[in-house]
């Protein structure tokens, strides 16, 4: 899976934060490519979630659908599924757009910095296109933990990696027999983004879920829980050297966007630290 330590570490601390588990400003950059991936009523984009280049492409991206009038709505795994922006202006302010998203205090801008998403939920906000949350409300993170039926949503073969990549996403921190309700909960958060995402379809227009790419992946994440038939298009965001950069499988994307290689960066010893180990 791509980015895991990253994604993980940002579950582990929502699971910590909800007792159930032991800022950068937007870049300019090149223009998202879309040539030949629309039209398509859902169009699905990954990310690396400490990459400024990727949020500033999805910023485009909302910026050339909008533009076209092809934008029907964000759907963000940034947020809560219940709050959005719908009932908002297209003049309304950061502050009355980040209440609306609950996007205030430490309950979100500790995971998710307004710096790095801000712009693109405006540029979204300012087009009048609704933002929406998608991700699996902390509420229900027990439940998904102790739901068996989710086990069987991926073949066997899909269920084993993903859970070595919770385990290794984890940088092997978790006891054996948290993998398990971990899973479940990486699961229950992919049904309830693509739940949110086709509920927004509308005719003629395109439904933009953005996440990260462990999520948008169509042979893991978020397309696997997609109506049967449901035309999509997944596209994943990587920083990394154009010498290094793996082609598009059409079983986990249908296109991959490259940005700079960016420094390394030790997140298993940052979640070693923020999990007391």
């Amino acid at each position: 899976m791509i980015c895991r330590p990253a994604v993980m570490r940002r579950l582990a601390l929502l699971l910590l934060g909800a007792g159930l588990a032991t800022g950068c400003a937007h870049r300019p950059g090149p223009p998202a490519d879309l040539e030949g991936l629309l039209p398509t009523p859902l169009l699905l984009l990954g990310e690396l979630h400490d990459a400024p280049e990727h949020q500033a492409l999805q910023a485009d991206t909302v910026r050339q659908l909008a533009g076209r009038g092809e934008l029907a709505a964000v759907v963000l795994e940034m947020v809560e599924q219940g709050r959005d922006t719908r009932r908002l202006p297209p003049d309304a302010n950061e502050a009355q757009v980040r209440e609306a998203l609950d996007w205030t205090g430490d309950r979100n801008a500790s995971a998710w910095p307004w710096a790095v998403y801000g712009p693109v939920v405006m540029a979204a906000v300012r087009d009048g296109v609704p933002v929406l949350g998608g991700n699996l409300p902390r509420a229900q993170m027990r439940a998904a933990m102790g739901d068996a039926a989710l086990d069987a949503v991926l073949p066997e073969v899909a269920l084993q990696r993903q859970r070595e990549a919770i385990r290794d996403g984890h940088c092997g921190l978790l006891p054996d027999t948290q993998i398990g309700p971990m899973t479940r909960v990486q699961l229950a958060r992919d049904r309830a983004m693509a739940r949110t995402a086709v509920a927004a379809l509308a005719p003629g227009k395109t439904v933009l879920l953005i996440a990260g790419n462990g999520h948008v992946q169509r042979d893991l994440g978020v397309p696997r829980h997609l109506p049967p038939g449901q035309s999509h298009r997944v596209v994943m965001a990587l920083a990394r050297d154009a010498a290094a950069a793996p082609v598009a499988d059409p079983a986990q994307a249908d296109r991959i966007w490259l940005t700079p290689a960016r420094p390394e960066k030790d997140h298993c010893a940052e979640m070693r630290q923020q999990m007391g180990r």
